[in-house]
């Protein structure tokens, strides 16, 4: 009988659930900080006592952009600038609020619409990555799963094609990284250029979106992680 390459001695332990653990652990910690960080400076308000909302619509204004309206979405940290409908879309705890924090989330999705209006390659890549990754991430588990109940090459061959769907979200995951990365430096540029954050406000913006950054950074390793787990585990059969 197969049982897989993660067990062994016959008491069906898998130990490559271990890397599905560690990048759980992971998203968790970083998912922590990041709202730790926030939390810590919601509290400082920036001097220029500028909204999240009225920080958006000056730097769109200054880099030339009159097409992208800026929303109030609720929710807490949902904020995220849509491409498809030209909106910046900014959360209950960033639109109205004044705090150093709520100022670097809103540069940052300005950042996002700065990149669109500039043709940022990246995002563009990203943007028309997203429907293919969708697929993706929808089938892949499916096929792996059904393709376990075949011992013929029908169900290795579904399985292959499981791995290479998950392969497009990981994918997905990767591209992300550079774009939001960009995003931050154009929106610490943009603060400090444009005078809206002093220079020793600039720091606790910055902690904020490099804590922010962390969670891309944990989702992208858990996914990896886990597309390893798959392979180890398709690669077991395949010997077999």
């Amino acid at each position: 009988m197969y049982y897989g390459s993660g067990y062994m001695y016959g008491y069906g332990f898998d130990w490559t659930y271990l890397l599905v653990l560690i990048g759980a652990v992971i998203c968790l910690i970083a998912s922590a900080r990041v709202k730790s960080t926030y939390n810590k400076y919601a509290k400082v308000r920036s001097r220029s006592n500028m909204t999240g909302r009225e920080v958006a619509e000056r730097i769109l204004r200054e880099n030339g952009i009159y097409d992208v309206e800026v929303c109030h979405v609720r929710g807490n940290l949902t904020d995220h600038y849509n491409p498809a409908n030209r909106t910046l879309n900014l959360s209950d705890a960033v639109y109205n609020s004044t705090s150093v924090a709520a100022v670097g989330v809103a540069a940052h999705e300005c950042g996002h619409a700065i990149q669109d209006f500039v043709g940022y390659k990246p995002l563009a890549f990203r943007s028309n990555l997203v429907p293919v990754a969708n697929i993706g991430s929808y089938l892949a588990w499916p096929l792996i799963v059904i393709g376990f109940l075949f011992t013929s090459s029908t169900g290795t061959l579904m399985i292959e094609i499981g791995i290479l769907m998950f392969s497009l979200s990981v994918l997905f995951q990767l591209v992300t990284l550079p774009v939001e990365y960009d995003a931050s430096g154009r929106a610490m540029n943009l603060l400090a250029g444009l005078g809206i954050l002093g220079d020793d406000e600039l720091p606790y913006t910055r902690a904020v979106l490099n804590a922010a950054a962390l969670t891309y950074v944990a989702s992208a390793a858990a996914s990896i992680l886990q597309l390893l787990r798959l392979v180890l585990l398709f690669g077991g059969r395949r010997r077999d």
